[in-house]
């Protein structure tokens, strides 16, 4: 139990004291005022506080059957260090992740085999139109993005996937403020009143997913979510038919950081979101306490399409399942300066600005 000597201030963290003239605790700093059963209540809210206990089960994934990945092989590329799995058919093929030649290493193994999968819903023609439809309106891109010769890179690649399921109990406290304004003949008065919000209960989180390939960007790979779930059936080799597949490099109890943390932040966010009719509201402490945790292992759809440009390597990226399209796109230097220089004169000032932006991107 700390001493009195020991509080800090709830609104702005500095040592308060008593003063014995106001027999109240004062803070030296923000002036702000308590009486002793405010900071008796306070104490007995942070003495309640607990940790964070995330734990989950993390044996996902089944071994293979005798005989049940004969059909598989395995590629790497010497390049990237990409280690891809297709059936017996597939011939000389490029890396998915950097566009280099793969080289067929022979049997496949060393992998768990997934417990589900998304199927492709869709095909590379769509891809395709995927890709155009991305390319288009975008005035400063280099024509080369909007050739044809590009597009024929794309492959379909099943990534592995680390889904976790678990309910999580949480108790949040919040420090908020009201703010009253008033005025008088002579002065304008402004009353700021802080509150301790409390929030406790229960969320249940479903199929949280987090990519087990350290090949595939983990920002690119959350923004093509969400994926339909209802679709995801038993795994079989027959899915990877005409496919490229990821073979995982980080495993189930590697990804648990990633998970908690979405598990987190997704807990913090709903339960803030309850906390209404306040100026400001900040978040103090956090508890979040993990029941049934447990992970599975899923290949999910995803279409894939790398490409360099003066030297630096673009990475695009389509749900195979919905069609959400994302990547990046390389700015061309000539068609940025054209642009800029035919904007209006009487746009002085955001002209200079954009140019002062534009220079910062190494564009002028």
């Amino acid at each position: 139990m700390p001493t009195l000597q020991e509080y800090k201030c709830p609104c702005c963290g500095g040592a308060i004291a008593f003063d014995s003239t106001l027999q109240k605790m004062k803070c030296p700093f923000c002036d702000t005022e308590f009486d002793m059963e405010t900071l008796a209540d306070y104490d007995q809210a942070l003495q309640a506080d607990q940790g964070d206990r995330m734990e989950w089960e993390t044996s996902a994934g089944q071994e293979w059957s005798d005989g049940e990945a004969d059909g598989l092989r395995t590629y790497v590329c010497k390049s990237c260090g990409g280690e891809i799995v297709g059936d017996a058919n597939t011939a000389a093929t490029s890396c998915p992740f950097c566009g280099n030649p793969v080289v067929m290493m022979g049997q496949f193994s060393g992998a768990l085999k997934p417990d589900l999968v998304i199927p492709f819903k869709l095909d590379k023609k769509a891809a395709k139109a995927g890709l155009q439809k991305h390319l288009s309106g975008k005035r400063l891109l280099p024509r080369v993005f909007r050739s044809q010769n590009h597009i024929d890179e794309i492959k379909g690649v099943y990534v592995p996937f680390w889904l976790f399921d678990a309910e999580a109990d949480a108790q949040i406290r919040y420090q908020a403020t009201r703010v009253r304004s008033w005025s008088d003949s002579d002065y304008d008065y402004t009353e700021t009143s802080h509150y301790l919000v409390h929030r406790g209960g229960s969320v249940a989180f479903d199929h949280v997913p987090v990519d087990g390939s350290t090949k595939m960007a983990d920002d690119l790979m959350e923004s093509i979510e969400p994926y339909d779930f209802s679709d995801a059936v038993d795994f079989k080799t027959a899915y990877l038919a005409g496919y490229l597949a990821d073979k995982y490099d980080v495993d189930a109890q590697q990804s648990v950081e990633r998970a908690n943390a979405r598990v987190k932040r997704s807990t913090e966010e709903a339960f803030a979101a309850t906390v209404q009719g306040y100026a400001t509201v900040t978040a103090e402490s956090s508890s979040i306490r993990l029941r049934n945790g447990r992970a599975k292992y899923a290949l999910y759809p995803v279409w894939l399409l790398n490409t360099t440009w003066q030297g630096k390597q673009y990475t695009f990226a389509m749900n195979g399942q919905t069609g959400k399209f994302v990547g990046d796109l390389p700015v061309d230097k000539s068609a940025a300066t054209r642009w800029l220089l035919g904007l209006s004169v009487g746009g002085s000032i955001a002209l200079y600005a954009l140019a002062q932006l534009l220079h910062l991107l190494g564009i002028l």
